[in-house]
């Protein structure tokens, strides 16, 4: 029972993982190595825009990725 228990537990805790929210601009502030998924005109159609948060006096490391529809979720990023 214990054992069951823990995988409904942690499988609970996983679930949030999996889904990735595109933000419709990008974040002024992001701590480095923080990613950040925007969706942008920059890149093609099927894609978005992988932003890393970079430590001081480093510039952002931007990619144009796929994401899977089912994992991520359109939101807007509070200024």
């Amino acid at each position: 029972m214990r054992a069951l228990s823990l995988a409904l537990f942690f499988s609970a805790m996983a679930l949030p993982c999996l889904a990735e929210t595109v933000l419709k601009s990008e974040p002024l502030m992001l701590s480095p190595y923080e990613v950040a998924f925007v969706q942008d005109a920059s890149c093609p159609v099927g894609k978005v825009l992988k932003v890393t948060g970079a430590i001081r006096g480093l510039h952002r490391r931007k990619v144009c990725v796929t994401l899977a529809a089912e994992q991520a979720s359109l939101a807007v990023a509070t200024p």
